[in-house]
């Protein structure tokens, strides 16, 4: 009888291999945590790096990106981290918010406003401390996520990050952005993670804005947030990382009862990445709405995958993703919401939409429902089209340029997802990444 065959590692895949032997010794936490850590990186060296034949990356084939892994990020100096920050663009300059500085995912205390945070009621420390005192379930990820293996590595290699905890019943009175600045440079892989616990009945805003990196760098970014019974997330993601980045980020929401959360993605950065969200409800009378709005051009890469599983009765989720296309960019939306046999009088619905700027923009779209029980409301659709011609008319026929007028249907397109954010200031924000994105298009057209 033959030995089955065994697919042979690529240089990358080596390379993570050797990299977690070095280091592994020197990451932090105890024995709990080092085991969290080996349970994770055992995942990865039975599966490898996630290619086309498995499904939930059918789309964005990793190992195939990857031709090469950078080395982890060295600690920058004090001095590095303010130039970091200095050389990037505050969009959310109008924003009211306090500010957490994560430079190649570590906490910089000197640039945040962590008293302020304190004052309110919120405690924050870096994860490196948190992990070194214990704390093994800050790596501790959902059920429906356990098996990825974007997360898995995350889970090996982190060490840096924030841990913010949002006491019961406060009410955060200012949005919190968390940015994280990848140092530009040599090639650096860069891993973090973001833990947000709100307690009962609690309210935040969080902002997390992702920027910077250079050539050939990778950043593994998880975010975390733990909504205690009865409170209330907003969170607004940006992803605008320069062009040579593959960005991966994950994001879990774990529920409770009552909970409340409205998430918004807005992704125009990075040559390939890839956002995951994993949504899970816990207790009864959760409610989720999720939102993304993706400008992609040249031949980049951004997938934007969802998993959100209805595990409890009476819980409504609803999803709405824009995505622009133009040059020879492709994108992906893969959408899946799993209702379980206990999950009645759910409430789900789940909605793509595409609009191709070229003839040779790719959209891949694959919304599912897996329903195990019998009293539900779901559904899903997909849309993939051009520019409406007669609308485009309408507008040219009043004197407007063509260029113009596109500009005006897509920014209209995109402008449903970012408007759900409820926040006119952060959305006004994020509409900038929207114009910078279009005026590129213009120039480049021009």
């Amino acid at each position: 009888m033959a030995a089955p065959t065994r697919t042979p590692r690529t240089p990358a895949e080596t390379a993570i291999l050797d990299r977690f032997a070095e280091v592994r010794d020197a990451l932090p936490g105890g024995d709990a945590v080092k085991a969290e850590r080996a349970e994770a990186f055992a995942r990865f060296e039975r599966q490898g790096l996630p290619h086309r034949r498995v499904e939930e990356w059918k789309y964005s084939d990793l190992r195939a990106r990857l031709k090469s892994t950078a080395p982890l990020a060295a600690r920058p100096s004090a001095e590095e981290a303010r130039a970091a920050l200095a050389a990037v663009t505050d969009v959310f300059t109008d924003v009211d918010r306090h500010r957490l500085v994560l430079v190649d995912g570590r906490l910089r205390p000197e640039l945040s406003d962590v008293d302020g945070l304190s004052v309110e009621k919120a405690a924050v420390a870096g994860l490196t401390e948190r992990l070194a005192t214990g704390a093994p379930e800050l790596l501790r990820v959902p059920e429906i996520a356990a098996g990825d293996i974007a997360v898995a590595l995350n889970t090996a290699f982190v060490s840096e990050g924030v841990v913010v905890e949002v006491a019961d019943g406060v009410r955060l009175s200012k949005p919190v952005e968390i940015l994280h600045v990848a140092t530009s440079g040599a090639p650096a892989a860069r891993f973090a993670r973001v833990v947000v616990n709100l307690g009962k009945d609690a309210s935040a805003t969080v902002v997390a804005n992702a920027v910077g990196g250079g050539a050939d760098g990778e950043t593994n970014i998880v975010f975390d947030y733990r909504v205690g019974e009865g409170a209330r997330l907003t969170v607004a993601a940006r992803q605008a990382e320069n062009a040579g980045t593959v960005h991966l980020a994950s994001t879990f929401v774990r529920l409770a009862a009552r909970a409340e959360l409205k998430h918004l993605t807005v992704a125009a950065g990075a040559d390939f990445a890839r956002h995951q969200s994993f949504v899970s409800f816990g207790g009864k009378g959760a409610k989720a709405a999720l939102y993304g709005a993706t400008m992609i051009d040249g031949k980049r890469h951004i997938d934007q995958t969802l998993v959100v599983d209805h595990a409890v009765p009476q819980c409504d989720s609803a999803e709405l993703f824009k995505t622009a296309i133009d040059d020879r960019a492709t994108a992906v939306f893969q959408g899946l919401i799993m209702v379980r046999p206990d999950a009645q009088k759910t409430n789900g619905k789940m909605m793509s939409q595409a609009l191709l700027l070229s003839d040779e923009a790719q959209m891949a779209s694959k919304p599912e429902l897996e329903i195990f029980a019998d009293d539900v409301v779901c559904g899903h659709g997909a849309t993939s089209g051009q520019i409406d011609e007669s609308q485009l008319f309408y507008l040219m026929a009043r004197g407007i340029p063509r260029r113009e007028a596109e500009r005006l249907l897509i920014e209209a397109f995109l402008d449903e997802a970012i408007d759900a954010v409820g926040d006119e200031a952060i959305a006004g924000a994020l509409r900038r990444t929207v114009s910078a994105w279009l005026a590129k298009r213009a120039g480049q057209a021009s």
